[in-house]
């Protein structure tokens, strides 16, 4: 039943704009003597709801007052609830509500509701000077067909950083002479925790968030785009050199003690002592912890640094581009207009800026994305904008400008493929520790153990069967 509505607002969506472009209106039927309520879903919590809640009753009494639009706002959970939520919705199940007229997600799950004919082409309220003004590959992001429709608009991006307990770090890096430049590849990383695991007497000196974001950033950086994806269709591009070299610089020093992964999140492991670095996203960095408690029970306070993303030796700089954008559900054109409006009035500078100094997010426009822009928001700003995060949305810029941003276009099962990514690895890894652990009971060093594991019969039983789980999913 709400399938055949959605058609039929459709159809009657290209005859009223049909008549509407003819009569040379441009607000397409709004008016705030009879305002219309736009419904968005999203998946922020916390102190991002928070500032997201502030900026939605802003719009409420300035521009919204003045066209006629009011926007309703709700969390729905974390991401993964959101995509479930909205899926579920769209696909009528029992129980569900109907598809809200603004929600958010990623690529993948937009490309599931696009598919199903159920968005609004945002390409047509959209001028061509708003759509110069954002970061060009966010807004191809959410650009699925040939024909030049906009399903998403980007609203709020992250990306990767580097972060470092330098209390501890520091005492390390004097004794062991290293300094932060030989943190700048992911070849580095690992002698330097090596270095470090010497030091501290068996401790983990780095772990990363979204495993994901490895095997496909660290693909393409190193020549191989794992996934070649158009119209839906995708070719899986697993070349077993460069798997490898991913393979060297994380399973390697992972079962050899380096590297860990204890907790849910890294920053649950630096706060514990477990490891002292981490990369994870931007808007991760408030949750690097200010003092670390031992297994004693005992704490001591530290300071942490953000560094630059880390890249493979000798190969150009690559970043990923995350984060979900907003997509508008077909209906009618006043509705899809004003759900735009509040769209690209949310992501103007001055808004995005003050959204992105409240949640660790980077802002979507080019002329937001410049330090003087970020310096003078932060300056008028009316909260206290803790250091880390001054140094993350500094750095995340910076990023931006001077690293190639990277996110495959989405594809049919895309999600479970990049499940497959965020687990094969880290699950192998973590099984062989387990087996690591028990040879180290019979009297072995962990490097001596790890020997038995770290070879190519190893490697190459994982690697067939990691093309085998990919394929499974993405041969259609």
């Amino acid at each position: 039943m709400k399938c055949r509505k959605w058609l039929a607002a459709a159809a009657a969506s290209a005859v009223l704009l049909g008549s509407l472009a003819g009569c040379g209106e441009k607000n397409y039927g709004l008016s705030k003597k009879d305002p219309v309520s736009i419904t968005v879903w999203h998946y922020y919590n916390g102190a991002q709801k928070q500032m997201f809640d502030e900026l939605v009753t802003q719009f409420n009494e300035t521009v919204g007052a003045e066209k006629g639009i009011v926007v309703q706002a709700f969390s729905q959970g974390t991401v993964n609830e959101l995509s479930e939520k909205v899926m579920d919705a769209a696909n009528e199940a029992v129980g569900a509500d109907e598809v809200p007229d603004i929600f958010a997600a990623y690529a993948d799950t937009a490309y599931e509701i696009y598919k199903k004919g159920l968005t609004a082409d945002l390409n047509t309220y959209l001028t061509q000077e708003q759509k110069e003004a954002y970061v060009s590959s966010y807004l191809e992001e959410g650009q699925f067909g040939d024909d030049g429709s906009i399903t998403l608009i980007p609203v709020a991006k992250s990306t990767e950083i580097f972060m470092i307990n330098t209390t501890d770090f520091e005492p390390f890096a004097q004794a062991a002479g290293v300094t932060e430049e030989d943190l700048s590849t992911w070849e580095g990383v690992a002698q330097v925790a090596k270095k470090y695991y010497e030091y501290s007497g068996g401790k983990a000196f780095f772990g990363r968030d979204a495993m994901a974001n490895y095997m496909i950033v660290g693909s393409m950086q190193l020549g191989s785009e794992l996934f070649s994806a158009k119209d839906g269709s995708v070719t899986v591009n697993l070349d077993k050199s460069v798997i490898r070299r991913l393979w060297d610089n994380y399973y390697v020093p992972y079962v050899n003690g380096y590297f860990a992964a204890v907790g849910r999140f890294r920053s649950d492991d630096a706060k514990t002592g477990d490891i002292i670095a981490l990369t994870g996203s931007t808007t991760g960095a408030t949750y690097f912890p200010t003092e670390v408690t031992r297994a004693d029970g005992s704490s001591y306070p530290v300071e942490c640094k953000v560094l630059p993303l880390p890249g493979f030796e000798g190969c150009e700089n690559y970043a990923v581009q995350q984060g979900a954008g907003m997509a508008v559900t077909k209906s009618e054109p006043k509705k899809e207009f004003a759900a735009t409006t509040f769209l690209t009035w949310f992501t103007a500078p001055e808004q995005n800026l003050r959204f992105s100094i409240g949640s660790g997010y980077l802002p979507v426009q080019r002329d937001a994305n410049t330090q003087p822009a970020l310096e003078k928001a932060i300056s008028q700003s009316a909260e206290e904008i803790p250091p880390v995060m001054q140094e993350t949305l500094k750095l995340g810029i910076d990023t931006v400008q001077g690293y190639r941003l990277y996110t495959n276009r989405p594809f049919t099962n895309g999600t479970q493929a990049r499940n497959i990514l965020e687990n094969s690895m880290q699950d192998k890894a973590n099984a062989d520790l387990e087996k690591i652990h028990e040879l180290m009971d019979t009297g072995l060093t962990q490097e001596q153990a790890a020997a038995q594991y770290t070879t190519d019969e190893n490697f190459d039983a994982w690697y067939g069967e990691f093309v085998s789980q990919l394929h499974a999913v993405t041969d259609n």
